[in-house]
């Protein structure tokens, strides 16, 4: 599949389910409405789209939510589309989550084939924890993550970058991450949905944050890629890489390589636009792939050269829909 400015897309990733199990106040609001069961595609619909991306050159999944580990059954999901992996038809099946669910499935996980995922977690003070995310618990995640790393799962921590809120952290982040053998990405709040906050008193540009983790830290650059947008520097004192994500001060649309397909059967081409393509009709219309297929094929003939994210609070969000409908 290539787009109409020769990017080849090769990354699909599936929002298995819009529910999570906390509320992150950068990602949701707090009395958040969540879509019907009925609205949702079954576990073999999401085979079958899987499926068929993959036939058409799709390389890489990514397994999004909401929080893809509370939707019913997901393991049957995860193991049917790790048989593709061990078929050699996807080169990598990975997951998204908030941790919460991990220590039931990371050995699970790994049996399926998910050999690294990524973890969500944005401060590692209990009391901040607590706040960011409305309602978690800190040591529930940690024993996820440790379960994860202990069944031989590679992970990276996604921490949002929040003004006021984790600023002070990075080093610690940093730190931590080297000390237990991860990765970490940094990513600028975005934009999406109404979350009853401002993102203007949120935003944190990550050219400031680099700046700050280099009087600490040496920081190479290196062509270190995931097939997403993150851009990894080595950090010498720990020999691990520290990624960042940066869709507000420089977007990285050249490259972008992905299309994300909700859990009701919609195709988003960008993250950042509101077009979008509705691929449960033909998906139902028809036992055979044709209608699907010709659906696809018309869906990435209109994927955009990029996002136009802005931060102002006269505007409100760029796009209306949260983050958790689409994923990361």
């Amino acid at each position: 599949m290539i787009d109409p400015y020769g990017r080849f897309v090769s990354y699909l990733r599936v929002s298995v389910t819009d529910r999570c199990d906390l509320r992150c106040v950068y990602c949701m609001a707090e009395d958040m409405s969540f879509l019907p069961k009925a609205d949702i595609l079954s576990l073999e619909e999401l085979e079958r789209l899987c499926t068929a991306f993959v036939r058409k050159g799709v390389r890489r999944i990514r397994l999004t939510g909401g929080e893809p580990l509370v939707r019913r059954n997901i393991m049957s999901l995860i193991n049917r589309l790790g048989h593709l992996v061990e078929a050699g038809q996807l080169d990598e099946l990975t997951l998204t989550s908030n941790g919460t669910q991990l220590a039931k499935y990371a050995d699970g996980l790994a049996k399926a084939g998910i050999r690294r995922i990524n973890i969500s977690l944005d401060t590692l003070d209990a009391d901040k924890f607590a706040t960011v995310t409305r309602w978690g618990r800190l040591d529930q995640v940690l024993d996820g993550i440790m379960a994860a790393k202990q069944a031989g799962l590679a992970i990276k921590i996604n921490t949002v970058a929040l003004k006021g809120v984790n600023d002070t952290e990075y080093d610690r982040l940093v730190e931590w991450c080297g000390r237990h053998g991860f990765d970490l990405c940094l990513i600028e709040t975005m934009p999406m949905g109404e979350i009853h906050a401002d993102r203007m008193e949120q935003y944190l540009p990550l050219s400031d944050v680099r700046a700050g983790l280099s009087r600490h830290w040496t920081l190479h650059d290196t062509d270190y890629r995931t097939g997403g947008p993150a851009r990894y520097a080595q950090v010498a004192e720990t020999g691990r890489r520290v990624g960042f994500i940066t869709p507000m001060t420089h977007n990285f649309c050249e490259s972008c390589n992905r299309v994300r397909i909700t859990c009701t059967g919609t195709l988003f081409m960008c993250l950042g636009q509101d077009d979008a393509v509705d691929l449960r009709a033909p998906l139902r219309s028809s036992e055979a792939d044709i209608n699907l297929d010709q659906a696809i094929d018309q869906a990435i003939a209109r994927k955009p050269k990029g996002h136009d994210f802005i931060i102002d609070r006269r505007t409100g969000p760029a796009v209306s829909r949260h983050m958790s409908v689409t994923g990361g």
